[in-house]
């Protein structure tokens, strides 16, 4: 079931949304301060394409760097990406069969806002002691 979702994810929305979070990423890779952002794109770029059967957890030892970094990507990134998640959410809706996907779309929201600190992580392979953040 999860290939199925993730191939209709893919076609139906996905690549384009993977396709924002790496451009944003190589915008990012472009200076040497903001690589940390680029490399954190990618990581979303990654769980854009292919989201279900993957879980977002609190990566250990994530501090007031990651903190201050979420604040900074909120600001000049992640606001415009979840109006981006909201944008093709809303265009999926429009079927009953884009509604999960809808749902699965709104659900990224949140680690699209502030993604440092959190580690994308397969749904069998949590690690001991983490919390699920988004599951699908």
């Amino acid at each position: 079931m999860r290939t199925l979702l993730n191939i209709i994810w893919l076609v139906f929305g996905g690549l384009w949304l993977a396709i924002g979070y790496f451009f944003f990423g190589l915008l990012a890779c472009i200076f040497i301060i903001t690589i940390p952002f680029g490399i954190a794109s990618f990581r979303m770029a990654a769980y854009a394409l292919w989201p279900f059967g993957k879980t977002v957890v609190h990566k250990p030892g994530a501090g007031v760097g990651s903190a201050l970094g979420n604040i900074i990507w909120f600001l000049v990134a992640g606001l415009w990406l979840a109006i981006g998640h909201l944008t093709t959410a809303a265009a999926q809706a429009i079927t009953i069969v884009g509604i999960p996907l809808a749902i699965a779309n709104i659900k990224m929201i949140p680690v699209t806002c502030v993604p440092l600190g959190k580690e994308i992580v397969d749904s069998d392979h949590i690690p001991y002691g983490s919390q699920p953040v988004y599951s699908f």
